[in-house]
């Protein structure tokens, strides 16, 4: 190792003069000796030379400049050597000057059970701690949901935890909207259960066009045995199977490959994942990298690349596809490669399908861009609060919130706002008018409108949101958890967020759903900010919605709504009597004598007129 001489002015001159040209580690310290920048090379000589040039550098490369006071190298034997070295250095110390990731907690997969009857497919994050076959590990949590939900919609393999399953005497709620064939009343043989699991983990081994294959035979063998409905149900599979297909890009290419594409502006860096395994695209990933003194798109890709790879513990595939010529490709492939235990190609100049997904990983890192700038100093700073507040692996892409709004119980209206990364998601609100229930009773309404929701969610109209805000306390967060658990929704994170004490703006309340703990943040915080916002826009939304439907009832017959009457027994009702209160103050007897009444309906009539009797 050697070491610049420590003062408070750098002697470059003199520490370059004395400089290897030999491949290595260098690292720029101030002069409080804390870290600055940590950098690899082919020859440390030559690469620290640049840092001194007269000209030619960027604002960030002088300020970083300025503020060295001593480098310390490291001599290895090849640029690979030095590569990976330079990666645990930037783990270990995140030097300020360094492109940063930020680190994920855990990486999910879909875990299928070995030890049941029945196996069960979920969601599994952190630790493989339960027994079984693990797929993995994805991109996302969205990229492992939505291969659930796949499994759940096409082959109807359960996902529910083993205490539910064994203590049910009916079906539940996911056979009676098909998305489970009801094993755990034995509503299915285990050797058909069985069955649709093969093909389940063949979908997810990519073997699509095999399991079409095998699904049209026993199609034709039904058919051929005059088994009718189960050529039907098997026909449907099929049409379902085909449906996903055509949802999902599927290449024939060979083994695995992660694409990336990178935009960078002043203000901003985006760099964009897509992820591909076995020729299916199972997610995207966003990442904004700490960027500091890479001059180029090509220069944060390669720092990035080794970042991602080297310094974590994800999975590497078998290909690499980048939207630039990255610099050292070759050192950088064969430390992948070693990493793996297998060969690692990285190609920027690609054709045909591949293509494609460079043309499109690259096109949405510039999309993203562009958001991220025009709303950068906000929507995506509290973004990056709340990420922090919550111990989240990756910032939020999907927020809705809920909200009831009445008048002393009169037309009960609940709101549902959505947020994504930009902001309002104003085409996805909904509104839920609340029936069947206690007037004034908030939590029955919150627990109607969520179980109404999420009941959609769960057959896919939308996607699940990342966080689910609930406008209240203990109570209404209490109603949220009940209705996800009994849809069997378990990756979705519940806060409420309730006025405080002094019921003012800066104030609030945060309750976990999770542990039930509350907290309160400063007035200041931009992820109260944030949860501040959608709980307005869930609170303006369900007012509206109220105002909306308070005023339709207000104008609307009280003759609307019984069965059996119509425009036309309206019209002669209120021609015969004159008007709705000479129609409330009549008798049964009264109401039986308009031409178009019978008894029978003349007291549904004034059964409806008079509730309370």
């Amino acid at each position: 190792m050697t070491e610049a001489d420590n003062s408070s002015t750098f002697d470059s001159k003199a520490f370059l003069a004395r400089l290897t040209t030999r491949p290595g580690v260098y690292q720029m310290f101030n002069n409080e000796g804390n870290i600055l920048y940590v950098g690899k090379a082919r020859n440390l000589k030559n690469r620290v030379s640049s840092y001194f040039r007269a000209s030619g550098l960027t604002t960030k490369t002088m300020a970083l400049v300025a503020k060295i006071a001593r480098i310390e190298v490291t001599i290895t034997n090849s640029e690979t050597e030095a590569l990976l070295l330079e990666q645990n250095l930037i783990k270990q110390q995140r030097p300020p000057y360094n492109i940063l990731l930020r680190d994920d907690k855990s990486y999910p997969y879909i875990l299928i059970t070995d030890k049941d009857e029945y196996p069960a497919v979920r969601f599994q994050r952190g630790a493989k701690k339960g027994k079984g076959r693990y797929f993995g590990p994805f991109p996302s949590g969205s990229a492992v949901r939505e291969s659930l939900h796949i499994l759940q919609k096409v082959f109807l393999i359960r996902q529910c935890e083993d205490s539910f399953f064994r203590n049910r005497s009916r079906p539940c709620l996911q056979y009676q909207i098909k998305r489970c064939s009801g094993p755990c009343v034995g509503l299915i043989t285990p050797e058909q259960y069985d069955s649709d699991l093969r093909h389940a983990i063949m979908f997810l081994e990519g073997r699509n066009q095999t399991i079409m294959e095998e699904l049209g035979e026993q199609m034709d063998a039904a058919s051929a045995a005059l088994n009718f409905e189960k050529a039907a149900e098997l026909r449907d599979q099929i049409s379902r199977l085909r449906q996903v297909q055509e949802q999902q890009y599927v290449s024939g290419m060979q083994g695995d490959a992660d694409v990336f594409g990178c935009a960078m502006q002043a203000g901003g860096t985006v760099v964009h994942g897509l992820f591909v395994r076995q020729g299916r695209v199972i997610g995207s990933k966003v990442y904004h990298p700490r960027v500091s003194i890479e001059e180029s798109p090509a220069d944060v890709l390669a720092a990035f690349v080794a970042q991602f790879y080297l310094a974590g513990v994800r999975e590497i595939p078998d290909h690499l596809i980048v939207s630039y010529e990255l610099e050292g490709r070759e050192a950088l492939e064969q430390a992948l490669s070693e990493k793996r235990g297998r060969s690692v190609s990285i190609a920027h100049k690609v054709r045909g399908e591949r293509a494609g997904w460079q043309r499109l990983a690259q096109t949405n890192a510039e999309q993203q861009l562009a958001s991220h700038l025009a709303s950068k100093q906000s929507i995506h700073g509290r973004y990056l609060a709340l990420q922090d507040l919550l111990g989240l692996d990756s910032l939020p892409e999907r927020l809705e919130c809920f909200d009831i709004s009445h008048s002393s119980g009169e037309a009960t209206v609940a709101s549902c706002v959505v947020f994504d990364r930009n902001g309002p998601l104003k085409s996805d609100y909904r509104t839920f008018n609340i029936e069947g229930i206690t007037a004034g009773d908030d939590y029955a309404a919150m627990h109607q409108a969520l179980t109404r929701r999420y009941t959609r969610l769960k057959k896919g109209e939308a996607k699940l949101p990342d966080l689910l805000v609930i406008d209240g306390g203990k109570g209404q967060v209490a109603q949220a958890m009940e209705v996800l658990d009994s849809l069997q929704i378990t990756e979705v994170l519940v806060i409420g967020i309730a006025k405080g004490p002094t019921r003012k703006a800066g104030f609030e309340v945060l309750v976990s759903g999770d542990t039930g703990q509350e907290q309160v943040l400063q007035a200041d915080s931009p992820a109260l900010h944030l949860l501040q916002h959608i709980r307005d826009e869930a609170h303006r939304f369900a007012i509206t919605g109220h105002r909306a439907r308070r005023g339709k009832a207000r104008k609307q017959s009280k003759l609307e709504g019984i069965p059996g009457i119509g425009p036309k027994r309206r019209r002669e009702l209120l021609r015969h009597f004159g008007g709705i209160r000479e129609i409330e103050s009549a008798s049964v007897e009264e109401i039986a004598k308009v031409s178009t009444i019978s008894r029978a309906l003349a007291e549904e009539i004034h059964a409806a007129l008079h509730p309370e009797h």
